[in-house]
Order: structure tokens, then sequence, then C-alpha cells
């Protein structure tokens, strides 16, 4: 029997998760091609003067969806790569110099610092609701794949729909309707970070994202975050799947709606009958098949790119015990915060700032005694009439440190033995990525109500996407989901049975 050409653009989870899915059908001949030189897409790794940086993800949770690539396998992933649970989920710093710790268990918060009881009632009342919002989320959403609002009356109590993905309110809006301490809104607000958008824009249904955290734990995989992409690649290379790698596509020829060639840098060729883009939708379109702008303007419009990052990689001679693993330093005014990012296409002042220390759980990122600091304010993507300029990231840089050193971390500067920065550009020039966003699609309730692009084409009938700028949107999970879907998907096209 002849097989089905797949070519899968691009190298990253949704990629990868794609491959690995269809490798369970023996009528298809898969070929991976990634133009840089590794496998993981936004997973990826620097190694400087002793130190390693994790220069992408850095949470990892529901590792079910992660066991499901091995399991259809008849394989397990803790032989390919081992997770350990993060104690506690992350530390929260406030202007005020209040410290919170955000616990595995909400009870565990009690007895903390502007922490009490009455509290920890709101956020068990916060929890049952966002329970609510994901069972919806699960059946309809990640089981069911839909697409649109009104899909979702196929597969739900059509009297249920309204409450349960609490149709009408903003994140924000439902946050403070359970929520009174200001410290732990800020704190569930900040839940938006998985998926780059802003809380007082987005969705009420996101609430989901604190409730994933809690129901599936929050883990750090042994020896960096990497080894993730160096499982997948060990089990990729376990099944029949063709791997190029410092291989670019540059075009494509077409035929009757049809993609059937992949045309590369150095003018060779790949024949397909099938194509899984992990490039985003809007650069695929703009890059790879060089459409009219009139063919995707609507796409852009609806989904446009959630936000970047301004990603500073240090390693420093010293140790500081007032971090935990995962970090969080927030803005006094966490609206403007957003505002600036989503809005103003300005660079905070008083930037909410992640942090990850790595070598709180894992000594060997480093060299004894030092430590690795990873720090990510998100920032706005690339505007074409008005970039940032030089001067105006050395000015965000310094706001940074100097916020770092007011809220514990003394003398940070003197410490530093290297750095690695990456900006927009950066990110862009590495992943296609539409205007330099890191997690895709920008998640809005006015926009798109939380949506994201189909992952078929209407452009081409033999033509899927995966990752962050579909359904079911950014994040680890959420884009090896899309890899697991999208093979469903193709399943139903008779052709590709």
């Amino acid at each position: 029997m002849k097989k089905i050409k797949v070519a899968i653009i691009g190298g990253g989870l949704g990629g990868l998760s794609a491959a690995i899915s269809l490798a369970k059908h023996p009528q298809f001949d898969i070929t991976i091609i990634e133009k840089n030189s590794h496998l993981g897409g936004k997973l990826n790794v620097k190694e400087k003067e002793g130190f390693i940086f994790d220069l992408g993800p850095s949470i990892f949770t529901m590792p079910h969806i992660f066991e499901a690539l091995f399991t259809m396998h008849g394989k397990k992933m803790k032989d390919y790569l081992q997770l350990i649970p993060v104690r506690p989920h992350w530390r929260n710093f406030f202007e005020d110099g209040t410290i919170i710790d955000l616990t595995h268990k909400i009870d565990d918060m009690i007895g903390q610092d502007k922490i009490t009881e009455s509290d920890i009632e709101d956020l068990k009342n916060f929890y049952a609701y966002a329970e609510r919002v994901y069972a919806f989320t699960n059946k309809t959403y990640f089981e069911n794949q839909i697409e649109s609002s009104m899909a979702a009356v196929k597969h739900y109590p059509i009297h249920k729909i309204i409450k349960d993905s609490d149709a009408f309110r903003t994140m924000h809006e439902a946050i403070t309707h359970y929520i009174k301490n200001p410290y732990l809104i800020d704190i569930l607000d900040y839940f938006i970070k998985y998926v780059g958008s802003s809380a007082y824009d987005a969705p009420a249904i996101l609430n989901l994202l604190p409730y994933i955290q809690w129901k599936f734990d929050l883990w750090y995989v042994k020896d960096g975050m990497f080894n993730l992409s160096k499982g997948l690649t060990k089990l990729i290379n376990e099944l029949d799947i063709k791997v190029l790698t410092n291989t670019e596509v540059i075009e494509t020829s077409k035929d009757n709606q049809s993609i059937n060639t992949l045309i590369f840098k150095d003018q060779s060729k790949l024949d397909v009958d099938l194509v899984v883009s992990n490039m985003e939708v809007i650069p695929f379109y703009k890059r790879i098949t060089k459409e009219d702008p009139r063919a995707y303007g609507k796409l852009e419009q609806k989904y446009p790119p959630a936000c970047s990052g301004f990603a500073l990689h240090l390693g420093v001679n010293r140790s500081y015990d007032i971090l935990k693993h995962h970090n969080f330093l927030y803005s006094k005014d966490l609206k403007l915060n957003f505002d600036n990012i989503f809005h103003n296409h300005k660079l905070s002042e008083d930037p909410t700032i992640y942090l990850v220390a790595p070598m709180k759980t894992d000594p060997s990122q480093g060299p004894k005694g030092c430590e690795v600091i990873k720090i990510l304010p998100h920032i706005s993507v690339i505007d074409d009439d008005h970039p940032f300029t030089q001067s105006e990231y050395d000015a965000f840089k310094t706001n940074i440190i100097d916020k770092l050193e007011r809220l514990g971390l003394t003398d940070l500067r003197k410490h530093i033995i290297t750095e690695e920065l990456w900006v927009p550009e950066t990110i862009e020039e590495m992943y296609y990525s539409n205007k330099g966003s890191i997690y895709g699609v920008l998640s809005d309730k006015k926009i798109n109500k939380g949506f994201k692009a189909p992952k078929k084409s209407k452009l081409y009938n033999n033509l899927y996407f995966v990752g962050g700028s579909v359904n079911p949107g950014g994040g680890m999970p959420m884009v090896v989901l899309s890899g697991q879907q999208v093979v469903d998907q193709i399943l139903k096209d008779k052709r590709f049975k």
C-alpha cells in the first residue's frame, strides 16, 4: 500500500506531538522539518560559563497529556524523563514588602502574612467555581475540539453553558466576585501569564488555569526543562519518523487548493500529500505560501498575537535565600502593567516580573554557591511602525534590576557573572512567531472569546496547524494537546484513512 507522505513543518512541541500521534497509524510516512539545530521549538538551552540557561518554558503541569504520547506506543514517560514536584508552587513579592507563597494545597496557605481564614474560604469558593469552568472546557474544548461558542451545544447541556463557561465576565471580574484580598486578586489575575494575555480583557473561562495547577500540580523536569525535548526526541528516534534539522522550508508549489511540494532554502524539494505546520498560522501564510494579505486579513484581526517577553538570563556568583524555584514580583498597579503591554505599547517603569531560580530544585544547573536567575517580564510584541529602541530596552533592564534589588536581591548587579538576553526581535528571528509572540494568539473576550484559529486550513485542503496559534491555545500542555487533536481531525478525512 502506498503511504501518505506527511511533512511536519517545525519541530516544536505541537509538531512533535502530531508526529508521535500520527506514527500510531501505519499509512503515514512522516518527516519533521526543523530550521533550527534542535527539536523542541521554544524548549531551548544554552550553557555559558558553567551555567545552564533553559531559554524556553519553565512551568510544567498536566503531565497526563504528555504521558499519552508515550502510552499510545506502549511506553512509559518515566523511562524518558523524570518529573520533580515544585514546592511551593511559587513565591509572590509585593512592593509593600508582603511575601505570600502559593502552595499546592489551599489550606497550607493559612497563617501566612496577610492571609486570613476568611481568605482561605474565599479561595475554596473560587476553586469550586474554577472547577466548574474546567469541567465545561474539558468536555467541549479539550475532548470535543469545539472552535466556536455555538458548537458547545452539541456536547454540553444547553441550560448550563452560560453559567459553567461564565460567558459574560472577564477573568478579572470573576476573580473579584469571589476574592476580596487584593494580594490574592493579583496572584490569580496573573495566572493569565500562561497564555500571554490580560486578565482585564480575557474571558472568565480562563479561570480554569489556577484550578489546573492545583488539580494536576506543578513540576520540574529533572536536569532541566530541555530534557523534555530530549525525551521526546528519543521517542521520535525509536519510531519510524524521519527528522531533518537545519532545514528551512521557504516556499511551496500548489495545485487545486492543495500543497504538493515543499521547497527548501537550498532549493531541494519534498513531495507531500499532507502538511502539518507548527509554524503559526499568520507567519505561515506570509512566509511559506506567500498569500495575498487579503487571504488572511480577517484572521489577523480576530487572532492577534499574544504578548512577547524580555527574557534576561543571569548567572550570579551567590545564592539568594529569599527566592523559591518560581517567583513573581508584582507591579503596584497590575492593570496599568497589562494596559502598557496590550494597549499602550509601552515598556512599564514598574513591570510585573516572573523569575525562575531553578537551582532551588536542581543545583546541577550552575556552579556550587551560585544561582541561575531567569527573569521574564511580559512586554508588547513588535510594532513595525514604532519598534522599541535599544535605549528603551536598556532603561527597561535598569528598571528590572532596580526592582529586584529593592525587593530582596541585594546588590544583584555586583554578582552577575554572565547573562543572555532575548527580546521580541530575537524570538521572532529564532521561531518565526507572529511579531515575536511567545504564546501564540491573544485571548480576548471581545475579539475572539478566547478561541484561537482553527487547526484545519480554510485555504488548502491538505494543510493543518498545531501550536499556540490554534485551538486549544498556548502553553506546553495545550500545544501538545493540539498535536494529538489534529490527528483526530486528519483521520476523519477519508483521503487519509
